[in-house]
């Protein structure tokens, strides 16, 4: 694909997502409507627009890279991300928005009755928020460096992308608010599902079988490409479950060990709980019964996203080693067969199956996941910093103008943060360490997520005995170690344990869990946390019960009293 045509598909993208932000954005600028919408968005809409926020990059392009690379190990994270909702639908949504405030620092903040706890919340926020950004704005520069293969303004392909990427949604967001946002990204996970089930459509009418495919890629073993002494070339994988045989497609353990499996699954699962930018859509709903509907429709949706995301991994692999001469485009991203990057699978299977146009409908895909998703990040972030940090802590007498603007200015920083590091990093030399350099980079802010947040969100919820120091020393201890085990996987990446390191919550969890609950016994609960957890769990028909009683009250007081 040439310059102009990419370029004028980008420009008719981001014309469409500014027409779409004109007609839906913000009609006034106060916080509310800014953040969250109006807390008047529907079920079908706030679903999709979930869909949008959840289903990035790492999903649409490192969920079959994974399964590329790494045959059934792949399949698990597909599982661990569709799954992630159910603990979501039996344990948060209702009662989280049910509470209903701004972000999820503000939730703990006034259920706990702490700004301690609200600050200690908005530092693990931004820690997910950038640890999600990141690997965005990477699979932008990869996508961008492949459809397009040239930079502009002295840039290189790679960073043209990224920046690019960033500069343009951050510019989306400040403007379009959540409400505008919302219907974006609504807009965009349509077209990401329909580009899906076009591609999985034309793979299979061109003769693939899944079954089949499976069993002739599992004759021979599993090789992948490594770096060597500067150069590239394929090596057998050895099984992490059976040492000194050779892994196989279509048996576990060509990355992972069993338990590692079981850690990601773990991590993956309890992670998406605590991610802020799927979390904070649930505040949009207009009660928790709607937030819980909401969550219904995104776990039927992610069943069938992941489903055509393994089938396509799939039928990347053994459509492009079947190829019956390699093409010259595809003689650069392989070797012997095998693709260098693997989150290019589903870009070379299109390319394919239907020539430049194909490849353009799968980049253009890609590049509305990586918009999409960091359009949520970045909200979540602009909630955290403009209301959590400055409406609360900096300038309490803010007015509604204020509070949006710094929340604006937090959009544009943090944005520059995300490009400025995914700068920095090669995603050829990390393609070399992990099955998916883009999804694995994700898994790490899902165990940050799962680790630091899930678990005192969970106990804030569902335990009266919760406290503002037990859930400080929740997030403390959580965090602290997902963030070691992180740097000790990247520091020593040959280590046998390296590859659990970089899933700890099934570790990290329960020791949160632990210091909450000790910290929790040894410190008094909020003086209101009976009118706090009837707001939380309380039906409607129970709070109004509740504010006849407690008026009548204070009527026979007041007769009392006269």
């Amino acid at each position: 694909m040439n310059v102009a045509a990419a370029a004028l598909i980008v420009v008719l993208a981001t014309l469409t997502i500014v027409a779409l932000l004109l007609a839906v954005g913000p009609r006034r600028a106060s916080s509310i409507d800014f953040y969250l919408a109006g807390q008047r968005i529907g079920v079908v809409t706030n679903a999709l627009a979930i869909c949008g926020d959840y289903f990035s990059a790492a999903s649409f392009l490192g969920v079959a890279a994974a399964v590329y690379v790494s045959g059934l190990d792949g399949v698990w994270y597909a599982a661990g991300f569709a799954a992630g909702f159910v603990p979501v639908l039996l344990f948060v949504a209702a009662p989280l928005r049910r509470f209903g405030q701004f972000s999820l620092p503000d939730f703990l903040g006034r259920r706990l009755e702490s700004e301690r706890v609200r600050l200690a919340a908005v530092c693990v926020v931004q820690v997910i928020t950038l640890s999600y950004l990141v690997p965005q704005a990477v699979a932008s520069g990869i996508t961008w460096r492949l459809m397009v293969g040239s930079g502009v303004l002295g840039l290189d392909a790679y960073a043209t992308g990224v920046v690019l990427a960033t500069t343009t949604i951050a510019g989306l967001v400040a403007f379009g608010g959540m409400r505008g946002t919302t219907w974006a990204q609504a807009v965009q996970f349509v077209f990401l599902m329909a580009v899906l089930v076009w591609l999985a459509a034309a793979v299979l009418s061109d003769g693939f079988d899944y079954t089949r495919a499976v069993a002739d890629l599992s004759q021979e073993p599993l090789r992948n490409p490594v770096a060597v002494d500067g150069d590239v070339r394929l090596e057998t994988q050895d099984s992490a479950l059976r040492p000194g045989t050779p892994a196989r497609f279509d048996q576990p353990g060509a990355r992972y060990s069993l338990t590692g499996q079981i850690t990601l699954l773990i991590t993956l699962m309890l992670g998406t709980a605590g991610l802020p930018h799927v979390m904070n859509r649930y505040f949009t709903s207009p009660t928790g019964r709607e937030a819980r509907r909401t969550t219904v429709w995104v776990l039927a949706a992610a069943g069938i996203f992941y489903t055509l995301a393994v089938m396509l991994g799939t039928a990347a692999r053994s459509m492009i080693a079947a190829l019956p001469a390699t093409p010259s485009w595809l003689t650069a991203l392989t070797v012997e067969g095998v693709l260098r990057i693997p989150e290019h699978a589903l870009l070379a299977l299109g390319r394919i199956i239907a020539g430049d146009a194909g490849l353009t409908i799968i980049a253009v895909a890609a590049l509305v996941a990586v918009i999409s998703t960091m359009a949520g990040l970045l909200l979540a972030a602009a909630a955290s910093w403009g209301h959590d940090v400055y409406a609360f802590v900096v300038n309490r007498r803010a007015t509604q103008h204020q509070v949006v603007l710094a929340g604006r200015l937090a959009v544009v920083g943090t944005a520059a943060v995300a490009a400025a590091v995914a700068l920095r990093l090669d995603p050829t030399s990390l393609s070399a360490l992990f099955p998916s350099a883009v999804a694995t980079m994700v898994t790490w802010a899902f165990a940050v997520a799962g680790s630091a947040l899930t678990p005192v969100i969970v106990l804030t919820i569902w335990w009266r005995g919760m406290t503002a120091a037990g859930a400080v020393a929740g997030m403390a201890v959580g965090g602290v170690i997902a963030i070691v085990a992180f740097l000790v996987a990247l520091l020593e990446p040959d280590w046998t344990l390296a590859g659990l390191l970089l899933t700890p919550t099934p570790v990290a969890a329960p020791c949160a869990v632990v210091a909450a609950v000790r910290v929790s016994r040894r410190t008094a609960p909020p003086g209101r946390v009976t009118q706090l957890w009837a707001r939380l769990h309380g039906t409607a028909a129970d709070r109004h019960a509740e504010r006849i009683a407690r008026l009548t009250l204070r009527g026979v007081q007041a007769e009392d009293a006269a």
